[in-house]
């Protein structure tokens, strides 16, 4: 199949359904990291209405996710943010235009996936069909991934990575599970970076090979 992966600049994606044979290609505005010849460094909506059997996309989430739900707000405290970052009405703005893009991604017409943290697709658009965990695919992660899905069959989980345990709170005796990026209350232990958004976005390799082993039978 020819299949495109948009908003990837990672690779993992890609190289997953290229292994199995199929014409994968990623695209994004970014290089792409690995060096690959099998990317497009351009918008994706250059090329995202060629032949293509399958879509898989990964649209940026830094206006989709309800995590800074606060800056959507409008008030003297959101003058007070550092410079380039969008409050008030400019963000929201700038939400709508995200939401209008996921729309247009969802009615293009070739089976596709949309992947993102929960956030305002769900309020805006529709629930996701699946939410999956990198430890569900065998990875030493958690990380709560929403699918929205057209045309394609909800994931099968695989080995599950089990965590490790942890007293939380300190001095509750409450036992919970962590994994490798978190900390012990359940916090990203990902240190702040000028790439940290970048490496927080990267799909983990074993929902990569899920998405090409099932997706790629269709």
């Amino acid at each position: 199949m020819r299949v495109l992966i948009g908003y990837e600049s990672s690779g993992v994606v890609r190289r997953a359904f290229r292994a199995l044979g199929h014409d994968a290609w990623s695209c994004d505005l970014q290089p792409a990291d690995d060096g690959s010849e099998f990317h497009y460094q351009c918008d994706v909506w250059s090329i995202i209405n060629e032949n293509w059997d399958m879509g898989i996309f990964h649209p940026s989430c830094t206006y989709l996710t309800i995590s800074a739900a606060w800056a959507f707000g409008d008030g003297p405290y959101h003058q007070k943010v550092k410079s380039g970052t969008l409050v008030g009405q400019a963000r929201r703005d700038a939400r709508a235009r995200a939401i209008d893009e996921v729309r247009r991604i969802f009615a293009l017409p070739y089976p596709k996936a949309v992947e993102n943290p929960n956030g305002f697709i769900s309020t805006f658009i529709r629930k996701p069909d699946q939410v999956i965990q990198p430890y569900e695919f065998g990875e030493d992660a958690s990380k709560g991934t929403c699918l929205w899905l057209d045309r394609l069959p909800k994931l099968k989980t695989g080995v599950r990575f089990t965590g490790r345990m942890v007293e939380w709170p300190k001095g509750s005796q409450k036992m919970v599970e962590r994994w490798s990026n978190q900390t012990d209350s359940g916090q990203n232990k990902l240190t702040p970076s000028q790439k940290r958004w970048k490496d927080r976005s990267k799909t983990y390799a074993g929902i990569a090979t899920a998405f090409a082993k099932q997706w790629g039978k269709i």
